[in-house]
Parts: structure tokens; C-alpha cells; sequence
């Protein structure tokens, strides 16, 4: 057995839940690479809400909270309050971050507060049965849009950005490398890091979502329908941009303010 795998993984509670094709192993994997290449593991926690992809650290021998449907920032931002010292990664999905926790996740973004939130999106609510989500492209024939999605897709990416976070990244699953440094540097990084991961869900998406069922299939997809921003570049049209979207290293956090509110009336925590 991989070595790391076996350092990392609850062998016992194997299979997983995740349906053969998903994304989530693959997520997973750069996650246990990331933190395994920074020396943390003891000092990382990680948090999830409710879906598919919330599943992934609890077969991880880490501290997990398994917390309730779009509740995982909440819950994560306790923690780094009562613990500042931990490294936080949060696993959600688009419809657990965007929808039900999509407050949740305004007001951490806007805080700045040093989480790493790693955003599954596989574009539907996959565990559920396949209804639409936030972020279900326009046209798209789902449990919850018999006659094709009308509504404009969020773009989570856009949002964090607007809001405050200081570190955003997106890739997806046919980059595995690339969402392992991603994953690194924002938890790395002081303040609030946002990485999307578009992923594969072949069994409640598959050809209502991308017009193909096959995961290799989708996973191709994804490399010929994204780009990477360099300077100059005229932006191709109907192609979503992947990579370093945002790192302002001077953005202060959330933590750090509320310490210098305490220390200016003469409080010291802990």
C-alpha cells in the first residue's frame, strides 16, 4: 500500500461513499500531498458540511468536523477563534457553500479570516439525487429543472474576490498538481483562501450537465474549456479562466484585527 495513503487514510471505514468516476478521490489526494509536503498534519482540523464532496476528510486521520448542511464555515470560523494556532481546511460543495451556506460564506470572505476553503463543484446536488444548484450552467435538465436551468450561474470565484478574500484559486480535477499547490499556498497564506475545484460528477450530471457520462470524458472537457490568464491574452470566448486568480499578501486578518482591537485596551487572550 502507498505509504502516504496508508498515513493518512481510515483503511477501515473503506470504500468510500463516492460513486465510481467522482472527483472527490482525486481532491482528496492533493489535499493529503499538500499538507503532508508542509509538515502540518498535526496542527491541521478540517471541517465539512453536508454533500458529496463533505465526505472527503472524514476518512482522513485528522481532526474532522462533520458539521450540518452549509454550516462548515460556521462551525470553522469557531474554531479558528477558539484555536487560532490550527491550520483549518474546509471541504464543501457548491451547493452546501453557495446556497444554504452561501451567508456563511459572505461574511467569512468579507472577515478575511485565515481559513482555506476548498469549493467542490461539480456543478449539481449530486448526493441528494441531482437537483440544480448554484452554480448548474444555463440549460442544463436536472431533478429541480425538468424544461433546463434558467438561472444565471454563480461564480464563486467572482464572489470571494468581490468580498475580500485574499487568496483565490481555481482548477479542476484534470490538474491535480496544480490543486495540490493551490491547497499549499493557501494554507500557507494569512487570510481567507478560496480554491474552486470543477469536478466530475458522472452519475447525477453526466450528460445533463456536460453532455457526456464518461469521467475521463468530462475530465478532457474540462482541459479544453478552460485557459490560463497571461498578460495581453485576448480572453477566449465561452472559457471558463483557471489558475492564481487572486493573492494580496497585505490584506489584513480577521484575527490579527480583533487582537489589536484587545491589545489597545490593554487585553491579552489565553
Amino acid at each position: 500500500m502507498n505509504k502516504l495513503y496508508q498515513e493518512y487514510i481510515k483503511t477501515d471505514l473503506l470504500p468510500t461513499l463516492f460513486c465510481p468516476g467522482c472527483g472527490n478521490g482525486i481532491v482528496q489526494n492533493a489535499a493529503i500531498r499538500a499538507i503532508d509536503s508542509l509538515g502540518i498534519k498535526k496542527d491541521v482540523a478540517c471541517v465539512s458540511g453536508i454533500g458529496c464532496s463533505s465526505w472527503i476528510p472524514c476518512y482522513l486521520k485528522l481532526d474532522v468536523m462533520h458539521t450540518m448542511h452549509g454550516r462548515a464555515l460556521a462551525f470553522a470560523e469557531g474554531l479558528k477563534l477558539a484555536q487560532p494556532d490550527k491550520k483549518i481546511l474546509v471541504f464543501t460543495g457548491d451547493g452546501d457553500c453557495l446556497a444554504i451556506g452561501g451567508n456563511h460564506f459572505i461574511h467569512a470572505a468579507k472577515r478575511n479570516i485565515d481559513l482555506t476553503v476548498v469549493m467542490v463543484n461539480n456543478y449539481i446536488y449530486g448526493m441528494t439525487g441531482g437537483q440544480k444548484s448554484p452554480s448548474t450552467p444555463v440549460g442544463s435538465v436536472t431533478k429541480t429543472s425538468p424544461f433546463g436551468a434558467v438561472d444565471i450561474p454563480m461564480d464563486g470565484c467572482e464572489m470571494a474576490m468581490a468580498l475580500g478574500a485574499s487568496y483565490v484559486a481555481r482548477w479542476t480535477t484534470a490538474h491535480p498538481v496544480q490543486v495540490e499547490k493551490a491547497i499549499k499556498e493557501g494554507m500557507e497564506h494569512r487570510g481567507f483562501s478560496f480554491i474552486e475545484v470543477l469536478t466530475q460528477c458522472p452519475v447525477q450530471a453526466g450528460k445533463n450537465v456536460y453532455g457526456e457520462k464518461d469521467p475521463s470524458a468530462i475530465m478532457k472537457m474540462y482541459k479544453e474549456s478552460t485557459y490560463i490568464y497571461k498578460e495581453g491574452m485576448e480572453i477566449p470566448e465561452g472559457k471558463t479562466r483557471i489558475g492564481l486568480l487572486k493573492h494580496d499578501k497585505n490584506a489584513k486578518e480577521y484575527i490579527d484585527r480583533i487582537e489589536e482591537k484587545l491589545a489597545q485596551q490593554g487585553i491579552k487572550r489565553g
